[in-house]
């Protein structure tokens, strides 16, 4: 059964490192990886939107 997961980060090396970490914690098969970034600004401030949806299955154990 297909799952996803959904990954919200304002760096793209915390994002990384988030997706990284769930790859190499679950057993899991990538189907697709999907990635969208956006920037806003608040006030004076750039506010850095980086998002990952990750679409996977787990692996069937043998």
């Amino acid at each position: 059964m297909m799952k996803v997961k959904v990954f919200d980060e304002e760096h793209e090396k915390d994002l990384e490192n988030s997706i990284n970490n769930f790859i190499n914690e679950n057993a899991i098969e990538i189907i697709d990886i999907k990635l969208s970034s956006s920037c806003s600004v608040y006030a004076e401030e750039q506010i850095y939107c980086f998002t990952a949806l990750i679409m996977y299955e787990n692996k069937k154990e043998e």
